[in-house]
């Protein structure tokens, strides 16, 4: 049994640990290498893969080839478009072209989203093939993915990668050897075809958009997409916000300046922390309670960014980075949870996947395009470097606005789920 954990927790590690190498990062590379105006297309891209690929690979892992074996297909195909976009990378220089990093890149990351569901489906199985209990003993196993993400994310910063090609390397590397490891976890059978015909709308678990009929639902779902629109924004530009102040005297030699990734990595450690806080905070403060704490914690999450500085100011970044944890677990977890108590056994895989699909399909899609616009207004449009730096302050408070009006929108029209009919949904 312990064989069979650590397995999977390498298996964790090595996943997260391939999305760390340069998630937090890669905006920081495209920014130095003239390309500050297009990050927000290279982060909407994963949410606009979300939005069929996982489904697509999903059904060839149930009927056709064993989830284990899609599940390094995936990789390798990942992971060799990842080396080609560092390889790209580092024979063009200053050069590089959007068009061609962006396509190398899609790629990539079109085999890697999928990868994260096949991971919990293989260790799901494993787990319940060896006679444990999934509830008790995935928590420990996934927790080491976050590990992995910060290892990742530290090894990038440290090793002098977060401004250069090597961070699509790494992640490359990193996926090619989880490829591998992959055809040494335990076997996950296909479903044998019980002669029972499935419509497409079924097999793709699109029956959930029928909880749209509901309007607690409608609403719970709009609100998700809503908050969704919050979930890359960070990921996609806290790195070159942070590294701007680099061009100020003032700044250049700060630690945070200098070691960004390392500073925004805490987001990810505080992340780890604020699960175990998760139960005690729902027994206490209830569903819609907690989902708001989250949504204000966002305010924090962008305000303490926008009024902070790599200096005197540094500790604002600190605590915006420890409040990301509950802003980013509190909404997931909760909203989870929510759609399981509140949807009929018989859809409610295809509602939590809708779900997803709102937060970090539609939702962050959106959040990230439009957020691009925002910051190439206030501060790509300006020449002078502390005139950026006032731009991205003033960015930073405009989605923190954002944040408090869907949070007070959130507290006036939801309803508190004790209070109305707790029935299970149907299709």
């Amino acid at each position: 049994m312990r064989n069979l954990k650590f397995r999977l927790i390498v298996m964790n590690f090595l996943e997260f640990a391939v999305w760390g190498a340069y998630l937090t990062c890669m905006g920081a590379y495209l920014a130095g290498h003239g390309m500050g105006g297009q990050i927000g297309y290279f982060y909407a891209v994963q949410g606009f893969v979300s939005l069929f690929m996982p489904a697509l690979v999903g059904i060839v892992a149930d009927r056709f080839m064993p989830a284990q074996k899609v599940y390094s297909v995936c990789h390798l195909i990942a992971g060799v478009f990842m080396l080609l976009s560092g390889w790209y990378a580092l024979s063009s220089g200053d050069a590089v072209e959007f068009g061609t990093l962006f396509s190398l890149y899609t790629i990539s990351v079109a085999f890697y989203m999928p990868t994260i569901g096949l991971a919990n489906s293989v260790a799901f199985t494993a787990l319940n093939k060896a006679g444990l209990d999934t509830v008790k003993d995935f928590p420990p196993i996934r927790v080491f993915g976050t590990v992995g993400f910060i290892c990742s994310m530290l090894f990038v910063d440290f090793a002098g990668f977060q401004n250069n090609h090597n961070q699509f390397l790494v992640s490359g590397i990193l996926s090619i050897v989880l490829s591998a490891y992959a055809l040494t976890l335990p076997d996950c059978p296909v479903t044998k075809n019980s002669g029972q015909s499935r419509s497409l709308v079924d097999i793709l678990g699109l029956r959930a958009f029928t909880l749209f009929k509901d309007s607690r639902m409608a609403i719970f779902f709009i609100f998700s997409m809503l908050l969704g629109v919050s979930l890359q924004i960070t990921n996609g530009f806290a790195n070159p916000f942070i590294q701007s102040f680099g061009d100020v005297a003032a700044y250049a030699e700060t630690f945070a300046v200098k070691h960004a990734n390392a500073l925004i990595s805490l987001s990810q450690m505080s992340e780890t922390l604020c699960i175990l806080l998760i139960p005690f905070c729902m027994k206490r403060f209830g569903i819609k309670n907690v989902m708001l704490i989250a949504m204000f914690a966002w305010v924090l999450r962008f305000g303490l960014f926008g009024l902070g500085n790599p200096a005197g100011g540094v500790w604002m970044f600190v605590l915006s980075m420890i409040v990301y944890g509950v802003a980013f677990d509190f909404f997931n977890v909760s909203g989870a949870l929510y759609v399981d108590q509140v949807t009929d056994p018989s859809i409610r895989s295809s509602a939590q996947g809708l779900f997803m699909i709102m937060t970090n399909g539609i939702g962050a899609t959106v959040g990230t395009l439009t957020a691009q616009q925002v910051v190439n207004h206030f501060v790509y449009s300006q020449a002078d470097a502390a005139a950026q730096v006032a731009g991205w302050s003033s960015t930073w408070l405009i989605f923190a606005g954002y944040a408090l009006v869907v949070a007070v929108l959130f507290a006036i029209i939801f309803k508190n789920p004790q209070q109305v009919a707790t029935k299970p949904i149907e299709r």
